[in-house]
């Protein structure tokens, strides 16, 4: 038998036929040449359940569009080398600094950790849909003149913005990593972080944890890091991409994401974006706990919450899992067809067990044609 998740009706779902339906405006409006669909994570452990779930159903989406509109399709896998790797506290200044992954292991480990870590997955699901991908750390992504050009104008208006960008104090951080090599620490909060706009450059004035003040030029060519906060990042991120008029850009998020975007999508109205500039977004299911939370690897590390009943050690680190690559994704794209079928099934949570139900048990197949 088939493996079927029982899920209720909802206002979203009664309005749809399958998932992919919610691209279907933007698609025959803009009629797009390809659509590439982004999705990203902090390469900052190792891959769990829900980033597995994530990556499965955003090649599966990009063959159901390629089959329903006949449009080439691609996968752009974000590589967050800027998350944290290292936090402290000045014990002189109470300010909190804290060193990126990009910093503090440098370009060559990061590389070879996402080929340990990511890309065999990524392998095994393009070679079953025949749906190329690519990689791209966000190092790389913020040194891009497309992405430094879009965050300088996107700095001119941010009091427009700022509210959005960080309801609670109304000041987006902007880190500028200090320059000095084998050092790369910033304010965490940006507190003293200080930014001179220039026709065409920015200058940031800041203070390092170990070397005091320090500036750095932020220009469409080159110059320092930029590393944005989370909302800020995302609207620089959407607003670059929306830059392509012959490539829809969809970015595929966990549902978690869903209150974030709004916020997001306020703030680039403010700065002036209207109607099809707008980004263009597909929320993945959420994996939750028993008592309805987002299933936390950090959370259980700690002792703050314990494995969900039904769960399994490999959901938490899917190296674990009990079988080979090639089976688990086979199942995951097996899932990945019975969630995006119906859109009861995919704009809803699910328990971490009822996951692993669905994984354990037959399925149908994602088509590839």
């Amino acid at each position: 038998m088939t493996a079927q998740p029982v899920s209720p009706n909802t206002v979203l779902a009664n309005a749809l036929g399958s998932a992919e339906d919610v691209l279907a405006p933007r698609i025959r409006t803009m009629q797009p040449a390809r659509v590439t669909f982004v999705v990203g994570t902090q390469i900052n452990g190792v891959p769990h359940l829900g980033t597995s779930l994530v990556q499965s159903l955003t090649f599966a989406a990009a063959a159901r569009v390629r089959a329903r509109f006949g449009i080439p399709v691609d996968v752009l896998f974000g590589a967050l080398d800027n998350a944290p790797h290292d936090v402290v506290d000045d014990p002189a200044t109470g300010h909190r600094y804290q060193r990126a992954y990009a910093h503090a292991l440098g370009e060559a480990a990061l590389a070879k950790q996402v080929d340990e870590l990511y890309r065999p997955l990524f392998d095994a699901l393009s070679e079953r849909l025949s749906i190329p991908y690519s990689i791209e750390m966000y190092s790389r992504q913020q040194a891009g003149e497309q992405f430094r050009l879009t965050w300088l104008r996107a700095q001119r208006r941010i009091d427009a913005a700022r509210w959005w960008l960080d309801p609670a104090h109304g000041v987006p951080h902007v880190r500028v990593p200090c320059p000095v090599p084998g050092c790369g620490w910033a304010e965490k909060y940006a507190e003293r972080t200080r930014i001179l706009l220039d026709a065409e450059h920015a200058e940031v004035h800041a203070v390092c944890l170990h070397h005091g003040p320090y500036e750095a030029v932020i220009a469409a060519d080159g110059g320092g890091y930029l590393d944005l906060a989370t909302l800020y990042r995302n609207l620089v991120k959407e607003t670059a991409a929306a830059a392509d008029r012959d490539r829809l850009s969809v970015m595929v998020k966990g549902g978690d994401w869903v209150f974030g975007s709004t916020l997001v999508d306020n703030a680039l109205t403010a700065i002036g974006l209207v109607g099809a500039q707008l980004p263009t977004r597909l929320f993945c299911p959420q994996v939750v706990t028993d008592t309805g939370a987002k299933l936390s690897k950090s959370l259980i590390r700690e002792g703050r919450a314990s494995l969900p009943e039904g769960s399994a050690p490999w959901m938490l680190d899917t190296r674990m899992w009990p079988g080979s690559l090639s089976e688990y994704a086979e199942r995951l794209l097996d899932m990945a067809d019975v969630l995006l079928a119906d859109p009861r099934h995919f704009f809803r949570a699910y328990s971490a067990g009822e996951l692993g139900r669905l994984m354990s048990q037959p399925t149908r197949s994602v088509t590839t044609t």
